[in-house]
């Protein structure tokens, strides 16, 4: 029998993919206002994705190096920012391998995440590859909700409903 919501202990933690995207900013953004409100945590997810066969060992590990340390630099700009607006403090953890198994992955180790936000993309092609992995592959089986953040809300909108 899969876990359910409710076996996985303290819910305490909003889970949160760091990405590139506008749309990782409105989640967060999302993720942040509503644990500062309910007394919850965030947990910001980054994963790095294995780079196509390389035959250089030393150029595939410089790579995952600054990888780490562009991840590690980000996450501090975002870990300031809830600090400073919204007395929270979150955390970071970074994984390799393919980004909805270790999506999948985290949730399952973590008993403390209680919730994933996603941000989703406002373009004609679909709300972003992720969401679409997570949804269409894994979407009943997941053993959390998912909240899904629309790209085009505003700041003033996601505080609203957070």
């Amino acid at each position: 029998m899969n876990s359910s919501f409710f076996d996985r202990g303290i819910v305490r933690k909003f889970l949160v993919i760091m990405d590139n995207s506008p749309e990782f900013l409105n989640a967060l953004h999302y993720a942040a206002t509503r644990a500062a409100k309910t007394g919850g945590g965030v947990e910001v997810l980054a994963i790095i994705t294995p780079q196509d066969q390389t035959h250089w060992l030393g150029v595939a590990e410089k790579m995952r190096e600054e990888a780490r340390e562009t991840i590690e630099g980000n996450f501090q700009i975002y870990s300031n920012w809830m600090k400073d607006e919204l007395k929270l403090e979150a955390e970071l953890v970074i994984r390799e391998g393919e980004k909805a198994t270790e999506v999948l992955n985290q949730i399952s180790e973590d008993k403390e995440v209680g919730v994933l936000v996603l941000g989703a993309n406002n373009s004609s092609e679909g709300p972003g590859p992720l969401i679409s992995q997570l949804v269409s592959r894994d979407g009943g089986n997941l053993p959390i909700p998912v909240t899904i953040v629309p790209g085009s809300m505003t700041k003033e909108r996601i505080e609203a409903v957070s």
